[in-house]
This record gives structure tokens, C-alpha cells and sequence, in this order.
């Protein structure tokens, strides 16, 4: 198998997808993080001094999937049509999950913004709550699923 991100002499560089056909693409990435009873309590309950934790944290994984080609060296600029980031909380595991799926016609895919805006959107969780407890994990970041582009579709 051959690394698209470097050259025949090793170099690292951006892959040329000037060729590629325009198609739709999306992405879905999730992730969890696990914290204390109470912090798990104070995000339900809208507690957080700093604020609505979740609403913040949507807000934050929505502009993390638009900056990704700023924070990965080798991705596309690309003009995203939509993306969306949703929690599920779990009282008994005292975790939440998020979730983030992001759409674009382009030919690259959208895979490391989902990713990105899973991320983004669980370090805000946790830079929020990090004044209450700061033992919170962060966990199980991944792609779920892509339609679109040359390699096809793909399901975790």
C-alpha cells in the first residue's frame, strides 16, 4: 500500500484531487467522554458557570469541522454543506456522547471534519467542566461511517 501524503522521495505533500470528479460526501464521527456524577449533574441541569455546556460544545464542534484544514496540515480547504453536532447523554455510564456529521459536494472527503468537530466538541466539554473535576476521559473518537468519493462507502 502507498501513503498518498508523501512524494516518491518522502517528502510530505498534499494529495492533487484537480482530477477527482465533483460527487456528494459525508461523514459521521462519534466520540465519548466519561465524567464524575457531578459533572454529569451540572451539565443536565445547566449548572456550568461558564454556561449551557452542550449548547457551547455544539457551537464549538460545528466551527472545529469548518477550521479543519487550519489545524491538519495535509487537508482541503473545503466548502462544507452542512454540518451537525448532536449529544446522547448516558445517566448510568455517566457519559456523553458526541456526535458530528457533515456534508459537502467536492472531491475530497469529509471525514477528518467529522472528526475534527467530534473533538472540538468534547474539549469544550471538557475545558468547561474542568473547574469541577478534572478527571474526565475523553474516549473512542472515530469515523462510523462515509458515503461518497472514490473509495466508496464505508460503515465502523
Amino acid at each position: 500500500m502507498e501513503f498518498s501524503h508523501f512524494d516518491h522521495e518522502g517528502n510530505a505533500v498534499m494529495v492533487d484531487v484537480s482530477e477527482k470528479k465533483i460527487t456528494e460526501r459525508t461523514a459521521l464521527a462519534q466520540g465519548s467522554i466519561h465524567v464524575s456524577q457531578e459533572v454529569f449533574d451540572a451539565i443536565a441541569g445547566k449548572k456550568v458557570k461558564k454556561g449551557d455546556v452542550l449548547t457551547v460544545a455544539q457551537i464549538a464542534g460545528i466551527m472545529g469541522t469548518k477550521k479543519t484544514s487550519e489545524l491538519i496540515p495535509m487537508c482541503h480547504l473545503l466548502n462544507l454543506t452542512n454540518s451537525k453536532v448532536t449529544f446522547e447523554m448516558y445517566p448510568d455510564e455517566l457519559t456523553i456522547r458526541a456526535f458530528c456529521k457533515v456534508k459537502t459536494e467536492g472531491k475530497t472527503g469529509v471525514e477528518m471534519e467529522a472528526l475534527t468537530g467530534v473533538s472540538a466538541a468534547l474539549l469544550t466539554i471538557y475545558d468547561m467542566c474542568k473547574a469541577i473535576d478534572k478527571r474526565m476521559v475523553i474516549e473512542d473518537i472515530h469515523l462510523c461511517e462515509k458515503y461518497g468519493g472514490k473509495s466508496g462507502d464505508f460503515r465502523f
